[in-house]
């Protein structure tokens, strides 16, 4: 368990950054490039994937450079939406994209559901509808409240989209670790070719700094998350829940007392539906 609590804190605690990095004067972009140099890094180092034996014709080379061309690029809305959204609003967006990629799993990869999955599924939605409701709701700055719906969608459904090629890709035969370094370093490429384009750099010292740190939360997240599956491979029920459960509600202490967020009626209906749908999909887990 104590695994799955420091995986939570770490995705929780990038979370606080980025929402941070804004207000400190450091550029999100540069940070989120700089970032994936440490993540490849460490990725290579922690699980020695084989990429000396790539076959060039057999990689879904595609697949690769879209998920290199997502994962910046949602990483970018989720720091857009901690601005605009909040850590709460944010951090159930982010958890609740499993419910897409549930349905995913359902249409694409001929999944079956049972009655319990559907109910988890359903909730999972209508959580998400809360929280974008409570941002309608928000009268008193209205662009803000606009720019916030449409990043926390842009949060729900990149992740899930994120998940499924993953889910896809390493279903053609490619190891998992493999997969995980090429997007890696993938992102670092094109991130680091694009900021180079539009700001002329690669960089100032302290976005590269903060970037690199931030990498070495992004991967241990992953790292831990993973770790904590194969150690509790009997009951990955237990790992799912605890994961997605410790992340909404640390995220919604730490917006309540680090950042004084606001928690609105029906935010409050959004985490409550949120934590139900996890119990859940969860429980689905187990049976």
């Amino acid at each position: 368990m104590e695994l799955i609590f420091a995986a939570a804190c770490c995705s929780v605690l990038i979370s606080i950054l980025l929402k941070l990095a804004k207000t400190k004067g450091f550029n999100a972009l540069h940070m989120i490039a700089w970032n994936y140099a440490s993540a490849s890094l460490l990725c290579l180092l922690w699980f020695k994937p084989d990429l000396q034996h790539i076959s060039v014709s057999h990689t879904p080379w595609l697949l690769i450079i879209a998920l290199g061309i997502l994962l910046p690029s949602i990483f970018l809305c989720l720091a857009k939406s901690l601005h605009h959204a909040g850590i709460i609003n944010t951090e159930i967006a982010q958890r609740l994209s499993v419910v897409l990629s549930l349905l995913a799993a359902f249409f694409i990869f001929q999944e079956q559901f049972n009655h319990l999955k559907i109910i988890g599924i359903a909730l999972g939605i209508l959580a998400v509808l809360s929280i974008l409701f409570s941002q309608q709701r928000n009268q008193k700055a209205k662009a803000s409240s606009k720019q916030a719906m449409f990043y926390l969608v842009l949060v729900w459904f990149g992740y899930a989209l994120i998940d499924v090629l993953l889910k896809y890709t390493t279903g053609l035969g490619i190891q998992f670790a493999v997969v995980l370094n090429l997007m890696f370093i993938c992102a670092f490429i094109l991130s680091l070719v694009y900021i180079l384009f539009t700001s002329k750099t690669f960089g100032h010292a302290k976005n590269i700094i903060a970037g690199l740190g931030l990498g070495v939360l992004n991967f241990a997240n992953i790292a831990l998350y993973v770790k904590a599956h194969m150690l509790l491979k009997d009951t990955p029920a237990i790992v799912f829940a605890g994961m997605n459960i410790l992340v909404v509600v640390l995220g919604a202490c730490s917006g309540l007392m680090i950042f004084k967020e606001k928690l609105k009626l029906m935010t409050a209906l959004g985490l409550l539906l949120g934590l139900a749908s996890v119990i859940c999909l969860a429980y689905t887990l187990s049976v």
